[in-house]
């Protein structure tokens, strides 16, 4: 994703902050926040997370084109995936990206017996989770909630909160990120 790099160069530009405050902000080191700008390394998807948290920003702002506005159609192949480290969690964007949102909506894949921890979000941000196929159990600020297909977990997602699989098969999940305010 070629826009991650000057997205993140552009948003870091924009609030004043050189790369050292950032990594400091972050918990990510400089050069990797250097390599990522130049488009030299593939930042997972906690990364992202954190650079986000640390920028204020949804997450969606560092990964977003610009957008057109109108009418979009949006083909699974012009879909952004991103992945954990070991590509055990995928997480999809269904929406186009571009431009300041409040909403996002995501496909969540988690490979069978995985999990994944996410950093907390901006302050006001809600999750809304529903799991599609298989088992999962969410942990929001260390308590458990076990989801079976069509269950829905809403949770408000500033805290830190993780994602299992507690199933032999892959577990798909649908979730809906909604932002205390819109991205500038």
């Amino acid at each position: 994703m070629p826009e991650i790099g000057g997205n993140l160069r552009r948003l870091r530009s924009e609030q004043g902050l050189s790369l050292d405050k950032l990594a400091h902000l972050a918990g990510v080191s400089r050069a990797m926040l250097g390599q990522i700008e130049l488009g030299q390394s593939t930042p997972t998807i906690k990364t992202l997370w954190k650079i986000s948290r640390a920028l204020e920003l949804p997450f969606s702002a560092l990964i977003s084109g610009r957008a057109n506005g109108g009418t979009t159609l949006l083909t699974a192949a012009q879909t952004r995936r991103l992945a954990n480290q070991n590509g055990t969690f995928v997480s999809r964007a269904l929406f186009p990206l571009g431009g300041p949102r409040r909403v996002e909506f995501y496909e969540l894949w988690l490979a069978p017996r995985a999990e994944e921890r996410a950093v907390p979000h901006p302050p006001g941000t809600v999750e809304q989770l529903t799991l599609s196929r298989g088992g999962a159990q969410i942990e929001v600020h260390g308590a458990h909630y076990g989801l079976n297909e069509g269950d829905v977990l809403t949770f408000e997602a500033d805290v830190p909160h993780a994602y299992r699989n507690t199933t032999d098969q892959e577990a798909l999940l649908y979730l809906v990120m909604t932002y205390a305010q819109v991205a500038g």
